[in-house]
């Protein structure tokens, strides 16, 4: 059939040609006589002739129609099928073979659209609102674990207590108990150990020059995973007294190492500007964080906190001063948690290694 809608054709039909005169000669007829053919011979001659011309014409009429009708379809555009596409190489990518990317959107499936298939959204192109997916609550240092903190601080009176705690994410140091300045012990080695590290890093000193029996490298990791004395001195030594006092000051710690005096704020700061590399390149800060793992006393933080949460801790032990400083780490979160504790001397070591285990226990609760 035609287009039912053609502005270039006429839908009505064709009018038929009017045939010209014409004379016919032959196919009459004749009587045996030889006369002229009779008027009713004639009348039949003549409705012959009519109904040849009638069916000529109809042939002619059917030719043009055809004609008409394949130069109209030969006029219409006409949609390639998908395979007359031109092929794209597949792309790879290290052996393996990629689809190629395009341009084009998704054809549809030529399936029979619903009504609500045609119903669009008035702002065309606005992606659908996907629902929102409740954000996973985050552990933190929150009001109820500062009053579980200050609540057996609180109860464990007859001791100096001092605690802060850091999170990493955030460095906001929070202080519960004895703000005060503490005997540091054995914790200040981390301060001694990154100055030393730090006179490496600007070319003054060597991680492998000698020093003592052995070099300036294994005396750090003797001070700091054996709390070795000794080598506690030398590093001081090599730093020197005022080398010391000026990089604790260059991190905003006011320190002399005649009376190794620390606060627990201040301990928990060295420790979170080591892990965080404030303090050391990323090898040396590494490789002090590794001494500060499987130490000669892992009796105070360590037992205390659950499997899978690591533990970086340096002690300390003197006389009356019984101190832990860690970092303790699982998930990608990291917390840094020191106590300090003063009593009478070592005979009351006991009860506060408890109440060490005790707040630990209660800060890995909270925050893994």
């Amino acid at each position: 059939m035609m287009p039912a809608n053609d502005s270039n054709n006429s839908t009505g039909p064709v009018p038929k040609p009017e045939p010209a005169p014409r004379h016919y000669r032959s196919g009459g007829h004749r009587a045996n006589d030889g006369s002229r053919p009779g008027p009713r011979s004639l009348a039949r001659r003549a409705g012959r002739t009519r109904r040849q011309y009638l069916t000529a014409a109809a042939v002619a009429l059917a030719l043009v129609a055809a004609g008409v009708y394949a130069g109209v379809q030969a006029a219409l555009p006409v949609d390639p099928p998908a395979a007359a596409a031109t092929p794209t190489a597949p792309v790879t990518d290290a052996g393996r073979t990629v689809p190629p990317a395009s341009d084009l959107p998704a054809t549809a499936s030529p399936t029979t659209a619903s009504p609500a298939a045609g119903a669009v959204s008035a702002a065309a192109g606005k992606p659908a609102e996907i629902p929102a997916v409740p954000a996973v609550a985050v552990p933190a240092i929150d009001p109820e674990l500062d009053s579980q903190i200050n609540g057996i601080i609180a109860a464990n009176s007859a001791y100096a207590l001092g605690v802060s705690l850091i999170d990493v994410s955030d460095g906001v140091v929070h202080g519960y108990g004895v703000q005060d300045k503490f005997v540091a012990a054995s914790t200040a080695k981390i301060l001694a150990a990154s100055a030393y590290y730090h006179l490496v890093e600007t070319g003054r000193a060597s991680l492998t020059a000698p020093m003592g029996n052995s070099t300036a490298g294994t005396q750090i990791r003797r001070m700091v995973q054996q709390s070795n004395n000794d080598s506690w001195a030398l590093i001081l030594r090599a730093v020197g007294a005022r080398g010391i006092t000026d990089y604790a000051g260059s991190i905003g710690i006011t320190y002399d190492r005649t009376v190794n005096l620390l606060t627990p704020a201040e301990m928990a700061r060295t420790l979170q500007l080591l892990y965080t590399g404030q303090l050391l390149n990323g090898g040396n800060t590494a490789q002090l964080l590794s001494y500060m793992q499987n130490t000669n006393f892992e009796t105070l933080i360590p037992p205390a906190v659950p499997p899978g949460v690591g533990v970086h801790h340096k002690y300390g032990l003197l006389f009356g001063n019984l101190h832990d400083a860690a970092v303790l780490d699982k998930d990608g979160r990291a917390f840094v948690f020191v106590v300090y504790t003063r009593g009478r001397n070592y005979s009351d070591m006991g009860p506060r290694t408890q109440i060490i285990q005790q707040l630990t226990r209660t800060v890995t609760a909270a925050l893994f």
